[in-house]
């Protein structure tokens, strides 16, 4: 199974609000393709 490190870094132009549901489409394509990840989250700007 492959495994990817993502790193979700919200700031200005991007905030959390659409940080937010990114990450629950990486989560739902990793529960549907098979694959896991491991999300570090972190604000910027």
């Amino acid at each position: 199974m492959k495994s990817y490190k993502i790193a979700a870094l919200a700031g200005d132009g991007i905030g959390p609000e659409v940080m937010r549901e990114a990450i629950q489409v990486l989560r739902a394509a990793a529960k549907k393709f098979g694959f896991t990840l491991t999300i570090t989250e972190a604000p910027v700007g």
